[in-house]
């Protein structure tokens, strides 16, 4: 039987496509793949602009979103980091942002991440994986501000109670 080798990119419909491009390239700091503004109204955006050796985009964003704005479609689009330096830095970032509203911080113990809402209400996890065995769903808030290894204790002790 054939086998997924993994996710190739997301993508979703804007309200404002030229705000959310903004937001996702000055904020989060993804970098413009390709796009088309005026026909298709698309923004291709990736981590990685070493295509062909790695994905030319991850994420796109598409103009006509048609649902009204309380409507819940996505549950969530989750991002990861290389360190905790990276997550404490883009909590910072966005935390500085008006158009965006942070729900939480989180220990999954396995993960250590922050959910925030974009400027157009999409919930957004950006996540560092601790490498602990920890089973989900597990969370646990927890205080960035924190050290990190104070973080990483914190979401290694998840591990030893759940095989205590």
């Amino acid at each position: 039987m054939a086998k997924l080798d993994g996710l190739g990119h997301v993508a979703i419909h804007c309200y404002d496509l030229m705000k959310m491009r903004d937001f996702w390239t000055r904020v989060m700091g993804l970098e413009i793949a390709d796009e088309d503004l005026e026909q298709r109204g698309m923004c291709f955006l990736t981590t990685d602009k070493s295509y062909p050796d790695f994905e030319h985009h991850e994420f796109v964003l598409a103009k006509g979103r048609d649902v009204p704005p309380e409507a819940v479609w996505v549950n969530q689009i989750s991002f990861r980091v290389k360190n905790v330096g990276d997550l404490k830095w883009f909590h910072h970032r966005v935390r500085q942002e008006p158009d965006v509203r942070v729900e939480r911080q989180v220990s999954h113990g396995n993960a250590l991440a922050f959910y925030f809402f974009d400027p157009e209400d999409n919930r957004i996890e950006v996540y560092y994986p601790t490498g602990f065995d920890v089973h989900s769903p597990y969370s646990e808030p927890i205080d960035l501000q924190d050290s990190t290894e104070g973080l990483l204790a914190f979401a290694k002790s998840a591990e030893i109670k759940q095989k205590a």
